[in-house]
């Protein structure tokens, strides 16, 4: 579990930090086109990277060198958006983004791996529930910081201080990679090591070509097939959330205490749901249903509540123009966003437990994050696009309900044929390396 926290600050200090700067809706600025545009760049490399061409590298050198090659790209992109407050140079914005996405697929394939396989198999959710607090503990307080700072601002962008705060959070991050250890020299609890020694010997194009073979097997394997709608669906909330809810309807400084409540609220859904996956008088496929149906209940409770809102929205007809001082008029649409906050992590939290069911080493864990991330990725990077072409935001919501509903359903197969027994799916699923049980 100390493994699983040292990821969790760094991941505190680069994509949180990233998170509250996406989370103030247009990355802090006026016009959110530029983000919108940047974020498709992101996804796209993102998409295009994290399946074939990062985990041949993560099973060579380990997670430490992934985080390494990474992490610098984030203090990058911040300084693009620092960049253009002065130039308005988007191309450096877009490109910069770009290269973020390539240096976040390496981020998040170390991230997951560690996550999902260093940890004992009743120790999971608890694991999971760890990152999520602390991961979105860095999206709280990155937007605290800029709430401080912008807090009397009227020129509807963020200051400079703000970008150079985040900066400076998102490099420290990156140098706390080098306390990364690597799963051989990780001993569990139970005396066990959390992996085996890196492939530092094997040759890439060789590796590449057994990425691409392990794709094409995964999509034969129906468990892993019906749940590529649920990872489509990871990162499609945040379009809508962030630009036509928050970056639209809300003040400059709102936005930021918005952003904060939005990954403090997360914090709170990771441990609830990782108590939930966890409760030891269920059986493992008990704690999948309960998951399940948990996720089902609290996503159309939340989401019928922001149909009301989107529809009062309308109503209203104009832009960032409600603050929290009007308290009467802000509590109902601050507690929409605070529980859209909750639900991403319902969410993101439930994949990676189902993906912690199937994977137990390191570098199959690897393996499944990489396709996590790629159809996440691909969701989001389609989000993305349909926000930055202006699409009415009723229209962007509908999608978002629709398609997460369509995705739990598929995923039900898949959830209920998790078993209590060790993983005995050799054939089915192919792409996992020397499983061990995860009872």
């Amino acid at each position: 579990m100390t493994q699983v926290l040292l990821i969790s600050i760094v991941c505190f200090c680069c994509p949180g930090m990233y998170n509250a700067i996406s989370g103030l809706g247009g990355s802090g600025q006026l016009d959110s086109t530029v983000a919108a545009n940047a974020t498709v760049a992101l996804l796209a490399a993102t998409a295009a990277s994290a399946l074939f061409f990062v985990p041949p590298i993560f099973d060579m050198l380990g997670p430490k060198a992934c985080l390494l090659i990474g992490g610098w790209t984030y203090p990058l992109y911040s300084g693009s958006l620092l960049c253009y407050n002065h130039t308005n140079n988007a191309a450096f914005v877009i490109a910069s983004g770009a290269i973020l996405g390539i240096g976040a697929s390496f981020l998040w394939v170390a991230q997951g791996a560690i996550m999902v396989s260093y940890p004992l198999p009743d120790q999971k959710g608890r694991a999971i529930a760890l990152f999520w607090v602390v991961f979105n503990l860095g999206g709280g307080i990155g937007s605290f910081i800029s709430f401080a700072l912008n807090f009397n601002s009227t020129a509807g962008t963020v200051t400079d201080g703000t970008y150079g705060a985040f900066i400076a959070i998102m490099a420290f991050g990156w140098l706390f990679s080098v306390s990364i250890a690597p799963p051989h020299k990780v001993v569990r609890k139970d005396g066990t090591m959390a992996g085996s020694r890196p492939e530092k010997s094997a040759n890439f194009t060789a590796a590449i070509h057994r990425e691409v073979n392990n794709f094409v097997t995964s999509l034969g394997n129906w468990r892993i097939l019906l749940l590529i709608p649920a990872f489509f669906c990871a990162n499609f909330f945040y379009s809508y959330q962030q630009n036509s809810v928050n970056g639209d309807i809300f003040t400059l400084r709102t936005r930021s205490l918005n952003g904060s409540m939005y990954w403090i609220a997360q914090m709170f859904g990771g441990l609830l749901i990782g108590f939930l996956l966890d409760l030891k008088y269920l059986t493992r496929p008990q704690r999948a249903l309960l998951g399940w149906v948990f996720v089902l209940v609290t996503g159309f409770a939340i989401w019928g509540g922001g149909l009301a809102f989107q529809r009062w929205a309308n109503g209203i007809g104009r832009k960032q123009w409600l603050d929290f001082s009007d308290s009467r008029t802000y509590i109902g649409p601050f507690w929409l966003y605070f529980f859209y906050g909750a639900f991403d992590a319902f969410w993101q939290s439930y994949c990676y437990w189902l993906m912690a069911s199937l994977a137990e080493t390191p570098a199959a864990a690897a393996k499944f994050v990489g396709l996590y991330k790629t159809f996440q990725a691909t969701g989001g990077a389609v989000a993305w696009r349909i926000n930055a072409l202006k699409y009415p935001p009723l229209t962007q919501f509908a999608i978002n309900w629709g398609l997460f509903g369509g995705a739990l359903l598929i995923a039900l197969p898949t959830v209920l044929s998790i078993t209590a027994s060790p993983l005995l799916r050799a054939k089915q699923d192919e792409i996992i390396e020397s499983p061990k049980d995860d009872a």
